[in-house]
């Protein structure tokens, strides 16, 4: 019989609010988080919308230093990892470093300082490149620092995948700790990428939405008309606990990481398989690993970007793996408040995935006003709703990235 691995620790900062309670009522009161880019001049960009991290200065978080060597990226990973570890309980002075283990990814990294110096480099020369330019921009540092930061000795690394790649950073830790490597992992994404390269690259796509003059209405999932996804920054960690090691310490449980899947479409760069087939098998997998029939899920935060062809691939991949179980389930977007997050999206839709498990909430879909053709499943539209908890067992958290990588994470009420 394997370990059971239960979470107990939360941390996250967002743009509906740069803690967990702060942005887990925004997004259970049905609080968007975007809003006009304010990081730079996106005027001349189609895409003039985002949902940024408000009122965030590292300075209040972090050593002085520290906040300025490094990317916003590995600042928001640092900031959730601390909630996190705080939230847990954990007294990182009485558990063995070798047996704490992190695994944060981020899906493209310290983009805002690698552009930055691109522009001083071009203009100036290599005088102005700082010592600190890589290591505050590789996509392992938000893992590494926060492994030097509490001295913790068990594996350290991010995975990259993405708009899955938190999803798979949490998926590697539930096997690290399954396989007995380590008793505790951190485990999530960060990203931080709203800068004019990233926001006119996935413009140049048609990948955006251009809906500029209503930010807050313009991530719509499964709603017609929809016309792309918001791009998003922030960072959602969780902390990952062998069941005995957390009982054996009286830690507070949120619930256990039940099952992990992971399948590529092996189809395209960029779009989703049309049938659902490659994210299907996914969830069919998840629902393997965890041992749990297709009729116990009743809510699946879905990967649901507000792009034409993602949201109805996914709804027909849902369709698949659930069959005549799927009428039964409630899914929802929560990416409709926060916009999509890329490397950092599956960390805070896990949590909040949990956080609906944990309160019996179910989080909304806002701007779903009319469905689109062949959108057809419940999808939450507007208000959250409460449900009864001893009917509600199972979540399950869905991301998909750019390459076909699909993931899932099924959570159980504890």
């Amino acid at each position: 019989m394997r370990p059971r691995v239960v979470v107990t620790g939360l941390g996250i900062i967002c743009p509906t609010g740069n803690n967990l309670k702060t942005s887990w009522s925004n997004i259970c009161h049905g609080k968007s988080g975007i809003s006009e880019i304010k990081q730079f001049d996106a005027s001349e960009l189609p895409s003039q919308i985002a949902g940024e991290v408000k009122d965030f200065n590292p300075n209040d978080y972090l050593d002085s230093k520290d906040a300025r060597r490094y990317d916003r990226f590995i600042h928001f990973a640092l900031v959730a990892a601390k909630e996190a570890i705080a939230d847990s309980g954990l007294n990182l002075n009485q558990i063995d470093p070798t047996q704490i283990g992190v695994n944060v990814g981020s899906g493209i990294g310290g983009l805002p300082e690698i552009e930055k110096t691109g522009v001083q480099y071009n203009s100036y020369g290599i005088k102005k490149i700082s010592p600190f330019f890589i290591p505050a921009t590789i996509g392992n540092m938000a893992a590494g620092l926060i492994s030097i930061q509490y001295g913790l000795q068990g594996p350290s690394y991010g995975c990259v995948s993405a708009c899955a790649t938190a999803n798979h950073s949490i998926g590697d830790a539930l096997r690290a700790i399954i396989f007995d490597d380590v008793k505790v992992m951190i485990a999530g994404g960060s990203e931080s990428t709203i800068t004019g390269l990233a926001v006119g690259g996935f413009a140049a796509m048609k990948a955006l939405s251009t809906r500029n003059h209503e930010p807050q209405l313009a991530s719509r999932p499964w709603a017609k008309g929809r016309d792309g996804f918001v791009i998003g920054e922030g960072a959602g960690i969780i902390v990952l606990e062998e069941y005995e090691h957390a009982k054996k310490r009286g830690a507070r449980i949120y619930c256990e990481l039940k099952g992990y899947g992971a399948t590529s479409d092996a189809n395209h760069i960029t779009a989703p398989l049309e049938n659902g087939e490659g994210a299907a098998r996914c969830i069919e997998l998840t629902l393997k690993d965890g041992e749990v029939s297709a009729d116990k899920i009743k809510y699946i935060n879905a990967h649901g970007t507000s792009t034409p062809l993602g949201d109805l691939a996914e709804t027909k991949a849902v369709k698949l793996a659930l069959r005549n179980n799927v009428n039964s389930i409630v899914m929802s977007s929560t990416k409709s408040m926060t916009g999509h997050l890329l490397g950092a999206a599956a960390g805070i839709e896990a949590i909040f995935s949990i956080m609906s498990l944990y309160d019996g909430i179910i989080p909304p879909t806002i701007n779903l006003d009319e469905a689109d053709e062949g959108c057809d499943l419940d999808y939450c539209p507007h208000s959250a709703r409460e449900v009864d908890k001893s009917q509600y067992q199972y979540a399950l958290s869905n991301a998909f990235g750019f390459g076909g990588t699909n993931s899932s994470l099924l959570f159980k009420r504890f």
